[in-house]
């Protein structure tokens, strides 16, 4: 195969390899585009959290923060695991917990931070 075609067959990979990127990438901020799916990640930043006391953290009811935990297990942010009666939840993985980080820097910094900038 000439050597052209070979540059266009990889440009091409290449360029399919960067869409699926992309959409993986607009499906997860569309997951966490919801506000209230979004605190509850905010809260699992810290680390491991029962429903109940999510419940408690967002002053929400059970089943509307378990629908919301549903979506986000569904998608893959986050993981659970049952005690006796009790789910605790966590982030799934890193790259979850390093936007959460990026996000957490820019719009929740304290203000005496903001005033600096």
């Amino acid at each position: 195969m000439p050597r052209a075609n070979l540059t266009v067959l990889n440009d091409r990979i290449e360029l399919e390899r960067i869409s699926e990127n992309v959409a993986d990438a607009a499906s997860f901020l569309k997951t966490i585009g919801h506000e209230g799916r979004l605190m509850i990640l905010c809260h699992l930043v810290s680390g491991e959290k029962s429903v109940g006391t999510l419940e408690t953290l967002l002053s929400a009811r059970q089943a509307t923060v378990s629908q919301q935990l549903s979506r986000l297990r569904l998608e893959g942010l986050v993981s659970s695991r049952r005690v006796g009666k009790s789910i605790y939840y966590t982030l799934a993985d890193d790259r979850t917990r390093k936007v959460l980080e990026a996000i957490c820097e820019v719009f929740c910094a304290p203000v005496e931070e903001e005033r600096k900038t």
